[in-house]
């Protein structure tokens, strides 16, 4: 066998499975959003644009995909700046108090999305423990309406995803040669000034890699804020499962993926070449 096809070969295995449980299904999304849909006639499989005309045209849905970015985007910057400090404060830690804090951290996502973001909906309600500890030390006079609302939800993907971030962010970390941050120090940089101009530069790949996981898993989300948001903030993956299972509207449901997926693909390489002009040496490096 030659030194060309043999690596093809290999591949066959994870090629079928990414074909079988991707491709396949993306496609039939992709073919099934061109189709019609009639009220009493249901699904018609005739080509048509009027799936994407209707979102395209309609301020309903451009108010969907705004309010679906914009806690994307919130979420990202929120899981960025925690994400990234606490990924720096462990990676100084010494053993075995670095392993310890690690699964603090992720222990997390050993517990179901459902379950977490159940909890917060406990403690967002006008009873809960957040409003009860506001109003005890005088902060609040009446509750905070933290439930059904776009910063709910934003604090509850936060929880849900930071972990992520960190992930990543920590593996770029390791890479990292301490002494040059230790020569940093001694040529009279203070602290934030090595964090700023030495650490950040050299972990941006791995921030770069943690931002697009949280922002595409914000973007998509679909049991935070259809539990915090509710029926009134639908984001764009709530309102496609209407149309699928509410409405049986399902080349509509299937329009608004596909809208959503190369909305979501068009911002991330947009950021990814951003940044990768800013910090191009740094992911030559990284590479190499």
């Amino acid at each position: 066998m030659s030194a060309r096809v043999n690596p093809w070969v290999l591949s066959t295995p994870a090629l079928a499975v990414y074909a079988t449980f991707l491709v396949v299904p993306m496609a039939l999304v992709i073919l099934i959003s061109f189709f019609d849909f009639q009220f009493y006639g249901g699904m018609q499989a005739t080509f048509t644009w009027k799936n994407y005309f209707e979102i395209l045209s309609d301020g309903y849905y451009y108010e969907i995909y705004a309010r679906t970015f914009g806690v994307a985007a919130a979420v990202t910057l929120a899981c960025l700046v925690l994400g990234t400090a606490e990924a720096y404060v462990l990676s100084r830690m010494a053993n075995p108090w670095k392993g310890l804090f690690l699964m603090v951290v992720l222990g997390p996502l050993l517990i179901s999305v459902v379950v977490r973001t159940l909890g917060w909906a406990l403690l967002f309600g006008s009873t809960g423990l957040i409003n009860k500890a506001l109003m005890g030390i005088g902060l609040i006079s009446t509750p905070v309406d933290l439930m059904y609302s776009n910063l709910g939800v934003a604090i509850a993907l936060t929880h849900v995803l930071v972990p992520f971030m960190v992930i990543s962010v920590w593996a770029s970390l390791q890479r990292i040669n301490p002494s040059t941050e230790a020569a940093a120090l001694s040529l009279g940089a203070t602290q934030f000034t090595v964090i700023r101009r030495v650490v950040i530069p050299q972990v941006m790949p791995g921030i770069l890699s943690g931002a697009i996981m949280v922002f595409a898993m914000a973007a998509s989300s679909f049991a935070t804020p259809a539990i915090i948001g509710g029926r009134r903030l639908k984001n764009v993956a709530t309102a496609a499962y209407d149309e699928f299972l509410n409405t049986l509207n399902w080349p509509l449901g299937a329009a608004l993926a596909v809208v959503l997926l190369l909305a979501t693909v068009v911002v991330l390489l947009s950021a990814n070449r951003i940044i990768e002009r800013k910090y191009g040496a740094v992911f030559n490096q990284a590479g190499g």
